[in-house]
């Protein structure tokens, strides 16, 4: 879900970032998970004045596999999401279903991290399904790659080692790719380490804020 705010009804990520500009403390900490760490990367990109610092969780610049001239390993494989976007439409519930647990997989404490997700989504209306359409748009169609030495605020990216949406090495390469960037890698945890280890996650955001 995307807790009591509809998200823009647009696929279109500077939408999504424009949206949530004016709600932004003047220099803000973003901390952004997953399709999150897209926007805030965007936002710290078109408007670099009100971004001090990015904390980015299970974060990935390009979700989707690509070839070609700018090939790109680190993704999904491109007919595996269309697929997944197209059964969304026919069946949003049970896609739900599946995304949770491609998000639980590859972590020790995979039952309860899918419970707790699970449980976030029990408030997904029928009001929403467009918005969470659009936001599997984005995740198949950004690509973050080409803007990356232009983000120049520090950045500290947590991901678990196990996670099976978006690959340790997409982080691996994001952290080598950003100026100012640095990498902590949590074992044993999946897409969503800060529900499997919220202690370790809470502490290591604790300590980029302190930097």
């Amino acid at each position: 879900g995307h807790g009591d705010a509809l998200p823009a009804p647009s696929a279109d990520l500077a939408a999504w970032s424009d949206a949530l500009l004016p709600t932004l403390p003047e220099r803000a900490v973003l901390c952004g998970w997953s399709l999150g760490s897209l926007v805030a990367l965007d936002l710290a990109h078109r408007h670099p004045e009100r971004v001090a610092r990015l904390i980015l969780i299970g974060a990935t610049p390009c979700f989707v596999a690509r070839s070609g001239d700018a090939p790109w390993p680190h993704g999904l494989d491109a007919a595996t999401v269309a697929a997944f976007n197209a059964s969304f439409a026919t069946d949003p519930a049970g896609t739900q279903k599946k995304f949770i647990a491609l998000q639980s997989l590859g972590d020790a404490q995979r039952r309860t991290v899918a419970a707790k997700l699970a449980a976030a989504l029990a408030d997904t209306g029928h009001e929403r399904a467009a918005g969470l359409s659009c936001g599997l748009e984005l995740l198949a169609n950004t690509d973050l790659r080409a803007l990356l030495a232009e983000i120049r605020q520090p950045t500290h990216l947590i991901h678990g080692a196990g996670d099976a949406l978006m690959p340790l090495a997409a982080a691996e390469w994001l952290a080598q790719q950003l100026p100012h960037a640095r990498l902590t890698r949590l074992d044993d945890c999946g897409h969503a380490p800060f529900l499997s280890r919220p202690q370790d996650c809470a502490a290591l955001i604790a300590e980029s804020l302190d930097d």
